[in-house]
């Protein structure tokens, strides 16, 4: 992220409120990632669908539900590859081994096509009699080309061109919009198909940048597998933290109470599903200053505290820049506290015209409220993990994720026991909870950075 972050900030040297409002704008779309615009361009085009028909047909609604669960499936399933992927690639970008980032990157889309496909046809032969069968072709393709997608993202932000990253999302979701507009009369298997058809070309696009990028003579790769390549605690970080975004919707929707059933055999939470989804697109702004902020200021004070350490620099000069690192944290921290704030408070401002515009139900409004706030913690709790990330304390990083897993399950499984009035706390309690122990970790390891620094590298 630090890559493009640095060339984000080009434009913030240009002195001007263009530069100033390109530079964050980018920043806001690129930083947010594929499955949230993929949230924003679905809802859109189910509102156009709607609209154009004068009406809400059921076969809209289930489109929604039915991407709704390909991108939770999916995030969950390559969770665990996409930090080992990450932090691989940048420790050889690192080692000046460029050419084994595309060589690793196809072996690595080979494993997760044909995982991805072995499971998701397994599930769908179970469900053979409970969905039309070019219905359950389009969810295996989707399923598959997401998994893909969140692997090939790794590679968007060093890509370094925040214009082409750009347009490629514009081409893809433009295609998707444009298609369903096109192919609604054929129902949710044209909707679909056009989500499919969008997310196909956005990743093939993708994955001719990020090859033209890293080239390479070498074919393929399995080095990531090698003992001592990859991180055990990585793996259960992705696993666990993207299980703990999911795991209060999944309750939701298995609970018999709190969902209705959808196009068999996917169920959805109306009350609880509706504002998540439009409080989510608030994270965009956070996003922007979480990339500026902590993946570019914190990033360059840590390689000078690195670099200050490995050429032998006086202490002095190294806790100079260990104090660095912690001004660039809290000022990012703060920033990203107070847009975050800032954007919340308008929403909750414009959240009843919000909601009735859009068609949403009275009950909806005090969860959209909450579940503002929870998001706005969320973005939080990222920067606080990424910080984490790059200090090398996966331990920490790991409990923090698992507290937030089991934390949001439990907290959740009691709110549906109180009652809807209660909905959207379990997932606001568990990401405050992670956020201020979190804070205090953090707080913790800055204080004794340097020692553990030295003993490590002894």
């Amino acid at each position: 992220m630090a890559g493009i972050g640095f060339e984000l900030r080009r434009l913030l040297k240009q002195d001007s409120y263009l530069g100033l409002l390109r530079a964050y704008g980018y920043a806001a779309l690129i930083g947010s990632g594929p499955w949230v615009i993929s949230i924003l361009a679905v809802m859109t085009l189910g509102i156009l669908a709607a609209a154009g028909r004068g009406d809400s047909p059921v076969f809209i609604t289930d489109f929604l539900v039915s991407v709704t669960w390909l991108v939770a499936g999916s995030l969950i399933f390559t969770g665990p590859l996409q930090l080992t992927f990450t932090r691989f690639t940048a420790d050889r970008l690192y080692e000046g081994r460029d050419d084994e980032v595309l060589p690793s990157l196809k072996a690595v889309l080979t494993l997760t096509t044909v995982g991805s496909l072995l499971a998701a046809i397994t599930i769908a032969s179970i469900l053979a009699n409970a969905s039309p069968l070019a219905y359950r072709v389009l969810m295996v393709m989707g399923f598959v080309l997401l998994c893909n997608l969140w692997c090939v993202a790794v590679f968007v932000a060093g890509v370094k061109r925040y214009r082409q990253v750009l347009a490629a999302f514009a081409l893809g979701y433009a295609t998707t919009l444009g298609l369903g507009l096109c192919w609604q009369g054929l129902g949710i298997t044209g909707l679909l198909g056009a989500f499919v058809i969008g997310q196909a070309l956005l990743l093939f696009v993708l994955l001719a940048m990020v090859t033209r990028h890293y080239p390479s003579q070498q074919p393929w790769s399995m080095a990531l597998l090698i003992h001592g390549r990859w991180q055990p605690k990585l793996v259960a970080i992705g696993l666990f933290y993207n299980l703990g975004v999911w795991i209060d919707k999944l309750a939701f929707w298995f609970h018999p109470a709190t969902s209705v059933p959808m196009i068999a055999p996917l169920r959805a939470a109306p009350l609880y599903d509706l504002p998540l989804f439009l409080a989510y697109l608030s994270i965009v702004p956070g996003m922007a200053i979480f990339l500026m902020r902590i993946e570019t200021d914190f990033a360059l004070n840590s390689q000078r505290y690195d670099l200050a350490i490995r050429s032998g620099r006086s202490l002095e000069e190294i806790e100079s820049w260990r104090r660095a690192m912690v001004i660039s944290v809290r000022r990012g921290i703060y920033d990203i506290i107070k847009v975050q704030g800032v954007t919340v408070a308008a929403l909750l401002l414009a959240g009843p015209h919000l909601l009735e515009a859009l068609g949403f139900s009275d009950w909806n409004l005090p969860i959209f409220n909450l579940l503002l706030v929870a998001v706005a913690i969320q973005v939080l709790f990222l920067a606080i993990l990424n910080v984490l990330f790059y200090l090398d304390r996966l331990t920490p990083a790991l409990w923090l994720c698992v507290a937030f897993c089991a934390s949001n399950l439990g907290f959740t499984l009691i709110t549906q026991h109180l009652g809807p009035d209660y909905y959207g706390y379990g997932y606001a309690l568990s990401l405050l909870l992670v956020a201020v122990i979190g804070l205090l970790r953090l707080d913790r390891e800055f204080q004794r950075l340097t020692f553990h620094t030295f003993m490590r590298r002894r």
